[in-house]
């Protein structure tokens, strides 16, 4: 397993760079899933505008008004943060390398280096305003390009989903409420179903907000939801974040031994949680093991979500009505949830029933329904709004 960067640049190349350790393995792949998911969303979105199904809008702004500091308010107080947290690596290099989420979440940091970051930022930002004004302001249409909303989209999920799959994690283990805002319980614990269900009700919100046909706009997302889904388990199977499987104690089968043994099952070395039994002869934070082999669970996650997300990427383009390739998502994403969760290690809401199987379900008959429903209503949300 590798918690961090650090140890799989050092295990692949022989390299021992403390600088990436700041990049925690599970952090990196969330990030590059919401990079890809991004790239795909707007090239999705471009093409759905290209066949009508989305319009460009136009707004008016006003160019070339005199530059005010208060303006930067938010540029400033973000670089501020930045040097104030980075200038930690000036000042206690060592801890915050081998502890930055503790560091990031604590009152501690550099005063000196959070203004000077602080006095650049608002600079750069002046001067770049500078370079616009005007000596008499003038108001134009600005044109809208749909896919521009991607980023902010992108940003409402990303930023609800945490929240959410926060809010969920903790309905399952209220006992961890009291830990919410210690490092370790923070960066952990996290319910995709939350994040899956707030994040895509204020994105939801976001796209009504700004006159982007809602059907068209689920349309689009759902083979991005999946692929996102997909890169974020690599994390989970990388780190050893402890969204793994129950035991698995059998013997690999003889049909699957072209697969290397941790598909079968895995005992997670050096997982980021440091659960199960310490490694003989190891030093280091990160030396346990879980005492019996499981299930490697995000493994399969990943595998089947690129699968599915194979199967919609060709229905994308299908003559099907509006709202259908959204419902088959949720079809498709509460079957594989609700399949998955019966090898995963889980909290049962109710006896014998977990939080993620009743969520799952749900969905498999919403996207029946959605399927049902659309398919009959055709022609009734074609049109762009």
């Amino acid at each position: 397993m590798y918690p961090s960067l650090y140890y799989l640049f050092q295990d692949l190349f022989g390299l021992e760079l403390e600088i990436l350790k700041l990049f925690q393995s599970f952090g990196f792949f969330v990030a590059l899933a919401f990079v890809v998911g991004s790239y795909i969303w707007t090239s999705e979105i471009k093409r759905r505008t290209d066949l009508g199904q989305f319009l460009a809008q136009t707004k008016k702004v006003i160019k070339g008004e005199k530059v005010k500091v208060t303006d930067f308010t938010s540029s400033v107080i973000t670089g501020f943060l930045l040097g104030f947290k980075l200038g930690l690596l000036l000042t206690d290099y060592d801890g915050f390398i081998n502890d930055p989420q503790g560091y990031l979440l604590s009152l501690n940091g550099n005063l000196i280096a959070g203004l000077v970051v602080a006095g650049i930022s608002l600079y750069i930002s002046y001067r770049e305003a500078k370079k616009e004004e005007l000596a008499e302001p003038i108001e134009v249409d600005q044109e809208v390009s749909p896919e521009t909303h991607v980023s902010n989209m992108v940003m409402i999920a990303a930023l609800f989903g945490i929240i959410g799959a926060k809010l969920f994690h903790l309905l399952e283990n209220p006992s961890q409420f009291a830990t919410l805002f210690t490092a370790s319980s923070f960066f952990s614990g996290l319910t995709m179903y939350g994040g899956l269900i707030v994040g895509g009700i204020a994105t939801g919100w976001y796209a009504i907000r700004n006159k982007l046909n809602i059907f068209h706009t689920l349309d689009s997302s759902a083979p991005v939801l999946l692929m996102g889904y997909a890169i974020g388990r690599i994390g989970c199977q990388v780190a050893g974040d402890g969204d793994w499987g129950i035991d698995n104690l059998a013997p690999q089968p003889s049909w699957l031994s072209f697969l290397p043994e941790w598909t079968w099952s895995f005992n997670y070395p050096h997982n980021v949680n440091n659960d199960g039994i310490p490694i003989i002869d190891c030093i280091g934070p990160y030396c346990f093991e879980l005492a019996n082999p499981v299930w490697p669970t995000p493994f399969y996650e990943t595998t089947m979500c690129l699968g599915l997300f194979a199967i919609l990427w060709k229905l994308k383009s299908k003559a099907i009505a509006p709202g259908v390739l959204f419902s088959i998502y949720l079809i498709m994403n509460g079957s594989e949830r609700f399949l998955i969760e019966k090898i995963r290690v889980n909290v049962e809401l109710i006896e014998g029933i977990t939080q993620a199987e009743i969520i799952s379900a749900v969905l498999i008959i919403l996207g029946a329904i959605g399927v049902w429903y659309f398919s009959k209503s055709k022609d009734k949300y074609k049109a762009a709004w």
